[in-house]
């Protein structure tokens, strides 16, 4: 066994964020962590909202239990699943229970739930007498490297994907990996994306990780899968804790983001985030190839690691002007400028703006089925 995984997954590992010098939590990771619960709320929190969605009602119930055993008055508010959660009328319906229960400032929220449920979660605390405190327990593998870790909350429109949202910081996050044991493969595979995504803009180990152990990679039970997860949680605190508000550095975990989020939209939201961003990522590596900033083997290697775990690295070649339109829209556009981040090397990102459409044109037919 490596040195990079001689650590017990029974320890649990603790990440400290920071933004920007305010408001630093702890992100934990590890197994069994509902215990630590208590401790993040802290003494002055009398009532607790838990937000889960639909399908994790068992889940959601258990905890409002466990709350209401350690003194806290619990109530949960179900949610739809995954994207139809992000809309202004479920955030509504949040604002509604928060308001007939008389929740104070001194009150908290607990998310339980994947990417999308942390999102409105967050905007839900971040927006309800201009902010309570709010820990996430993410049950997915997305939400746990991406969503619950940063900061970021938001809700789509009707022209676009997190359109409408806030910057607002938990006041932690349990990273329990007991959580992920039930969960179908194709949902471990749609949150490997982002961890990949965090190898190419950072940490190369996670790519040799996958590459060395591909079958561990997919399995949560793992030492390899938890030291993924770990790995990537660790790239994005460093990142957020020096820029929270995405002024520049924090700008990078949106790699493979721009087309990702514009194939969403065109599929109403019906393919996973996961494997929208994938095939950003094989964009994004062709787009580079082709501007002489990123080398022949490093664009190859980006097809070669998602195909590894299961993940798509093509979209469809009669969607492009749909594509163009989408990420005009997308909320990383400057006027008419389209904003890519794009890498110079391995572990190397910059964001570039691509006035022409040409261009993109010409990298997409690289990808295109």
């Amino acid at each position: 066994m490596s040195e990079e995984l001689t650590h017990s997954t029974n320890e649990p590992w603790s990440i400290r964020v920071g933004a920007d010098g305010r408001d630093e939590y702890e992100v934990v990771v590890g197994h069994g962590l509902l215990g630590r619960l208590k401790g993040l709320l802290g003494e002055r929190v009398n009532k607790v909202l838990v937000i889960h969605p639909r399908a994790l009602r068992t889940t959601g119930d258990a905890v409002r239990e466990d709350l209401a055993a350690q003194g806290f008055e619990a109530l949960t508010a179900e949610i739809p699943d995954a994207e139809e959660a992000k809309h202004l009328q479920v955030a509504g319906f949040c604002w509604q229970v928060l308001g007939q229960n008389d929740f104070t400032r001194s009150d908290a929220i607990v998310s339980v739930g994947g990417g999308a449920v942390t999102d409105v979660a967050g905007f839900v605390a971040s927006t309800w007498l201009r902010g309570v405190k709010v820990v996430h327990i993410p049950t997915s593998v997305l939400g746990m490297v991406d969503a619950a870790v940063g900061g970021k909350t938001g809700i789509n429109t009707a022209e676009g994907k997190n359109l409408v949202g806030t910057f607002y910081p938990p006041a932690g996050v349990l990273a329990d990996l007991d959580a992920l044991a039930t969960l179908p493969k194709n949902e471990v595979v749609n949150g490997l994306a982002e961890v990949i995504k965090c190898g190419f803009i950072r940490d190369e180990r996670i790519l040799e990780l996958i590459e060395a152990h591909p079958e561990q990679a997919v399995d949560p039970s793992s030492e390899v899968f938890a030291e993924l997860v770990r790995r990537a949680i660790a790239v994005k605190a460093e990142i957020v804790s020096q820029d929270f508000r995405e002024a520049g550095l924090r700008e990078h975990l949106n790699y493979g983001h721009t087309l990702g989020h514009a194939i969403e939209h065109a599929e109403r939201y019906s393919w996973r985030h996961g494997a929208a961003v994938a095939v950003g990522m094989a964009f994004a590596a062709e787009l580079a190839r082709s501007l002489g900033r990123l080398s022949d083997a490093d664009a190859d290697r980006h097809v070669s690691i998602l195909r590894l775990v299961g993940l798509p690295t093509t979209y469809r070649g009669d969607r492009w002007q749909a594509l163009l339109d989408g990420m005009r829209r997308d909320k990383k556009a400057r006027g008419s400028m389209l904003r890519f981040v794009l890498l110079n090397s391995q572990g190397s990102p910059g964001v570039l703006d691509v006035p022409d459409p040409s261009v993109l044109f010409a990298a997409y037919q690289e990808i295109a089925e």
